[in-house]
């Protein structure tokens, strides 16, 4: 058989894609150079070429995962208000628990991939969760401000950064007891009934306005295309 060269970015595509598997299976420390440069087709020094340490290898996991999305993209272009604050964090929920955004089969591989960063060094969660510090939560911190000036916010409410990782945890648990397959938690109500169950607690817990969310929530829905499947 004639071995196809490939050039040197789809090389390192090559590899982040035999890496991320490995990682999510047997962890950061437990996923060799070796391993990753067999999985790759190529030799551990072709690896270390493009890749000078397995962190470097991590990062380049996460870009490739979160950089360059155009949904993200459109949502970073969003002006912060209440209606982004809303769509931002029915985004959230629908991207975590249903793989709306790119493929749902490399969501749970990199849900996994992050469970078992957190049963081990934890690593790679903490390059995930910088990430979405640096990109995602100044706009929803702006937009959370912009709603409290429209008035949209109930009295006393103040954000904390920990209200942002609050709702992130309720989004990101629903979609760990899916990873099994069937899941481990069955939840009371048909699945579109839960997810709008799961944002009606995050938006309340952030100090929303039930009339605002009522509001809000009616324009977002009315935004979504109706002919678009909703991923399995």
């Amino acid at each position: 058989m004639t071995r196809v060269r490939l050039g040197s970015e789809e090389r390192r595509r090559a590899i982040v894609a035999a890496a991320v598997p490995l990682f999510a299976r047997n962890g950061f420390a437990g996923t060799t150079t070796k391993e990753i440069a067999r999985g790759a087709g190529v030799s551990e020094a072709l690896l270390f070429q493009h890749f000078p340490s397995k962190v470097a290898l991590y990062e380049a996991i996460v870009a490739q995962g979160c950089l360059g999305d155009p949904d993200l993209q459109k949502l970073a272009a969003l002006p912060p208000s209440t209606a982004t604050l809303v769509r931002m964090t029915r985004l959230m929920l629908e991207h975590l628990v249903l793989g709306a955004l790119g493929d749902p089969v490399e969501r749970d591989i990199r849900h996994r991939l992050t469970l078992n960063s957190l049963l081990h060094d934890g690593v790679y969660a903490r390059h995930v969760f910088a990430w979405v510090t640096d990109e995602v939560l100044p706009l929803f911190r702006a937009s959370l401000e912009a709603a409290a000036r429209a008035g949209d916010l109930v009295p006393g409410a103040r954000f904390s950064i920990n209200d942002f990782w609050f709702g992130e945890h309720v989004a990101a648990m629903m979609a760990y007891v899916r990873l099994p397959g069937r899941s481990a938690l069955a939840y009371q109500g048909e699945e579109d009934e839960v997810m709008e169950q799961a944002l009606l607690f995050i938006l309340r817990g952030l100090g929303l306005r039930e009339t605002a969310i009522d509001r809000h929530l009616d324009a977002d829905a009315a935004s979504v295309p109706n002919d678009e499947p909703v991923p399995a």
